[in-house]
């Protein structure tokens, strides 16, 4: 019978802390992917101290999980991952450390002890904003007027198993309009329940000129303002955060 390999050496230190992160990707490092900024990461974590748990076996990696990412060519003021740690550690200090060592455009909001549960369980949807110039308000509340009205639509989109089609009627929960602060551009702000597949801002265009002939003159300029928890009531999405916090939760 063949015997087991073992890795040589002691095994990893345990993990007796857990963060959740929050952080922003601005300006030219919105076209970063989800790749880049992993490697990011673990450069920064080395460069910051912190004490990092790996992960055992023959190829040990710190212990990371990153949840919802935002597409690349998005921006987003909420991205979130979480890291575990070999020793207890002050959150704050974390972070300041964490954002001195990341690049400039990947910036660290906050960071957390995490509480019990998933966070990915927390990220039920996504408040997006897209700045369309050319386009004035009432263009884009007539087109969201027209896809409201619609029970369902569908969009294609090709994933690495094939093209799908699915609808991106169903996972929008609000969609409002309002002037933008840059001359002869309007808003169109879209909170959009998680799905499966995911439904992206750029299916939502899609979604927009297929049920309303809506055709920007140039892409709009997309930005994640916030995921959470789902807020039936007000149509908005809470702070996923805020149960780490707070025992009353968001």
């Amino acid at each position: 019978m063949a015997r087991q390999r073992v890795p040589e050496g002691p095994p990893p230190a345990l993990a007796v802390q857990k963060l959740r992160v929050r952080y922003a990707k601005r300006g030219r490092l919105r076209f970063s992917s989800t790749r880049d900024f992993q490697r990011a990461l673990e450069r920064a974590l080395r460069r910051a101290g912190v004490p990092m748990a790996f992960s055992a076996g023959f190829h040990p990696h710190p212990k990371i999980s990153y949840a919802n990412a935002a597409p690349t060519g998005t921006a987003s003021e909420a991205e979130y991952f979480e890291i575990s740690v070999t020793e207890r550690v002050d959150p704050e200090s974390v972070r300041a450390a964490l954002d001195e060592a990341l690049p400039q455009g990947l910036d660290v909001l906050e960071v957390v002890e995490a509480a019990q549960g998933a966070l990915a369980d927390r990220l039920q949807g996504s408040d997006w904003v897209m700045d369309f110039p050319g386009l004035t308000e009432a263009q884009l509340q007539q087109a969201a007027d027209q896809l409201l009205a619609l029970d369902r639509v569908e969009v294609s989109r090709t994933f690495k198993t094939g093209p799908r089609t699915f609808d991106v009627r169903s996972a929008v929960v609000s969609m409002t309009t309002a002037p933008s602060e840059r001359p002869d551009c309007a808003i169109l702000r879209v909170v959009v329940r998680h799905t499966t597949p995911a439904v992206r801002p750029d299916d939502v265009l899609t979604a927009l000129r297929a049920a309303t002939e809506l055709t920007p003159p140039m892409p709009p300029l997309v930005t994640r303002l916030a995921q959470g928890p789902l807020r039936p009531a007000t149509a908005g999405v809470a702070d996923p955060l805020a149960a780490d916090e707070d025992d009353d939760g968001a």
